[in-house]
């Protein structure tokens, strides 16, 4: 699976640009009053101004396997990192062949850069915005994630993620170049003891060769 575009609410377009510019270093698609667009190499990162109080989720930026380091250390210099199993502040996720580290944007979503070992993405440039390859997981959220899960086997087919069993409050779907993140709602979103809460959203993905677009409120 993949994920091509991904919609979200913010507060602050102006303060969304600044970050995402600036920290993370991705190109501007297009802005105005009401929404602004980053390119994500494969693929579009949107946010459209909203009245709702505090939107908060939570996503995953996909960096090449080798340069784990050198994203922590690009990123360090710009925002605080967040701790995972204090004092460590890097995730390491056995069952998934994978690493990551979190940290918040402008409107305190809760960011990831992950690198995953099973995928050919290594890259010999320098780390910076140009070498994030995808936005590659998304967070759902629902009073129950197993009906929410039986929802999207039904209509899109998608797969539970095999290297993440069931939990009751928390169920992976997709593939390792594309996740959603099912969380129970008023389940902390981690590393953070930010509860988790249902916000619209839309996201438009590639499954067996099929393009979907879904815009929910999960």
């Amino acid at each position: 699976m993949n994920i091509l575009e991904v919609e979200l609410l913010t507060n602050d377009i102006d303060g969304t640009e600044v970050f995402y510019r600036t920290k993370l270093g991705l190109k501007i698609i297009s802005k105005d009053k009401s929404s602004i667009s980053f390119a994500v190499k494969k693929t579009k990162l949107t946010f459209r101004l909203s009245k709702i109080k505090k939107p908060i989720y939570h996503f995953a930026f996909d960096i090449p396997n080798n340069m784990l380091s050198e994203a922590f250390a690009w990123m360090e210099a710009k925002v605080q990192i967040l701790e995972v199993i204090p004092p460590d502040k890097i995730a390491d996720f056995r069952n998934w062949n994978a690493k990551s580290f979190y940290f918040y944007d402008n409107n305190g979503n809760i960011l990831e850069f992950i690198a995953r070992n099973n995928l050919d993405n290594k890259s010999n440039d320098p780390f910076d915005g140009s070498s994030i390859i995808s936005i590659s997981e998304i967070g759902f959220v629902a009073k129950s994630v197993s009906k929410l899960c039986d929802e999207l086997v039904e209509k899109y087919e998608l797969p539970v993620f095999s290297m993440q069993p069931k939990l009751e409050k928390f169920i992976v779907m997709g593939t390792e170049t594309g996740l959603f993140i099912l969380a129970a709602e008023g389940k902390d979103w981690y590393p953070t003891s930010i509860k988790a809460k249902p916000f619209w959203k839309k996201v438009i993905f590639e499954n067996e060769n099929k393009i979907n677009v879904m815009e929910t409120n999960y």
